[in-house]
Order: structure tokens, then sequence, then C-alpha cells
């Protein structure tokens, strides 16, 4: 018997390692996807390591006030002659934070949330009701509506950004498991006195991770956006901290005289919100063969 055990072991674990390979060599192949991962890892490493090379960020240099990029200062320098370039390093480290964390959070308390639902029928009463009374406020006015309450500071954003997006994450993951649910191998542990902790986490939980992280990456881009704009409005990173969103809100005064000041933190924005976007659809073509056979 333990001989047949072993084998099967060795079986799945095999299967599981040629599963794995023959991922990654799909996602090498798909070039979208190498594209947004490059760009996305790009962000990432000049987030961890642009401030140890570029200028401090909260210098000022009342002299060079406004500058016009050039060798000195490639992007330039704000209205109190800060440099540009420094500024959007260091605002990287922030927005991506705020964007990565938020995706992490809502990943597993949405999760969370979506297999309980799932699995009890009071708590999806009570869950899906609160989801459904977040969701019914736009993503933007919901978050300057807790940042109001909180405060303006980075951690506030994040827990705002969590608030806004863990209904989202919580409805995919719900979905997702009763499906799974359903499967004539979840009838069969249940026939066989399974418990529901070994069902949920160990037979349901690896079938939704596909489409959570799918959601994450999006979740990702979303939440870097949204404090973007949180953050032009004055409601999120305070200045004089440097986030995307600040940089935005300060050159906006005088975009048509100092165009670098908004036009360099703004294309940051941009390509790395498409990066993400292109690796999330990537993903989810990748991790979701009935999405390709429905699309074709």
């Amino acid at each position: 018997m333990s001989t047949e055990m072993t084998t099967g072991s060795a079986h799945r674990l095999n299967r599981s390692r040629s599963r794995r390979s023959l991922l990654v060599r799909k996602f090498g192949k798909n070039k979208m996807a190498v594209a947004g991962a490059a760009i996305f890892l790009f962000m990432v490493l000049l987030a961890l390591i642009g401030p140890l090379l570029a200028k401090d960020p909260m210098e000022i240099d009342p002299i060079n006030r406004l500058a016009a990029p050039s060798a000195a200062n490639w992007f330039g320098t704000d209205n109190y002659g800060r440099d540009v370039l420094s500024r959007v390093i260091a605002g990287a480290r922030v927005s991506l934070l705020v964007g990565i964390v938020t995706a992490l959070i809502t990943g597993f308390i949405g999760g969370l949330l979506g297999l309980i639902a799932a699995y009890n029928r009071v708590a999806d009463a009570i869950i899906m009701r609160i989801c459904d009374g977040l969701m019914a406020f736009p993503a933007i006015l919901l978050a300057i509506a807790i940042m109001a309450a909180l405060g303006a500071k980075t951690s506030n954003v994040i827990i705002a950004l969590s608030i806004v997006f863990t209904p989202y994450v919580a409805r995919i993951v719900r979905s997702t498991a009763l499906v799974v649910k359903e499967q004539t191998f979840v009838e069969a542990l249940k026939a066989q006195g399974a418990s529901l902790f070994r069902i949920i986490c160990i037979n349901i939980a690896p079938n939704i991770l596909s489409p959570l992280v799918v959601q994450m990456t999006f979740i990702f881009a979303d939440a870097l956006i949204t404090e973007a704009a949180l953050s032009f409005l004055g409601a999120g990173v305070p200045p004089p901290a440097a986030s995307w969103g600040n940089m935005l809100l300060d050159g906006k005064t005088l975009i048509f005289n100092s165009w670098w000041m908004t036009v360099f933190p703004g294309a940051f924005i941009m390509v790395t919100i498409l990066a993400v976007n292109l690796l999330g659809d990537s993903l989810r073509d990748l991790l979701d063969p009935t999405h390709n056979k429905t699309r074709k």
C-alpha cells in the first residue's frame, strides 16, 4: 500500500512539474506577456535601485527652478528646483508599493471571503450584500470618502484601496468556487467523509488560484491609477513625498510652460499600467483555456 501511495505521489509531482514547464514555455512564446513582464520588472528594479543612483528627490535648487531637460537634469527640474527624474524614481517606489500591497491584501481577504461565501449560505448573504453596497459607489468616490475619514497618508491609501477593490475579488472567487464545488471529485470527497477544511483549503483553493492571480494583476493596475488620481486631487500621498499623482498635481498649472513636470510622470503611469494589463491579459489566456475557446 505504501509503495502504491509513493508511486502515486511521484506521478502527481512529475505531472505538476511538466505542467509548470509547459506553462513557462507558453509564456516565453507569448511576446505580449514577455514584453509586459520585462517592463514591469524594469519598473520594479528602477524603484529598488534607482534611488541609490539618482539625486536626492527633496533637494531644492531655487536658482535652477523650472529648468528644461538637459545633460545635468535629464527630465528637467520642477517649480522648486528639484530634479524631476529623481522624483519620478522616488514616485515609482511609492506608487508600486501601493499597487503591490493593495493587490496582495485584496487577493488574500477577497479570496478568503469568496471561499466562505461559496460554502455558507448565511455568510454568503451577508458578505455579498456588503460587497454589493461597496460596489454601488464609483471606486474613486468611495476611495475619496475613505481618505477623508482616515486622512492623507500612504498607509491609509492602501487601506482605502483595499476596501474599494476587495468586493471585486470576493465575487470572482465566489463564482469560481461555486463551480468547483459542484465537481465530481468534491462530491467524492464528501462521500468519503473528508472535512470541510480539507475540501476548501486543499482541494478547492488551488483551483481558484488562476483567476485570482489574473484578477490581482488588474487590481494592481487599478490601484496604481486610483492612487495617482487620489494624489492628483490632494487626497492621496501627501507632499513633499513624491508620487506620480502629486507630481501631476504640481505640474498641472505649468503644463504649457514646463511640460516635463507632467509628461514624464504621466508617461511612467501609462507605461506601467500598459505593461501590467498586457501581463494580466496574457496570464488569463495562459491559465484559462476556456477563455481562449470562448474568444475564438
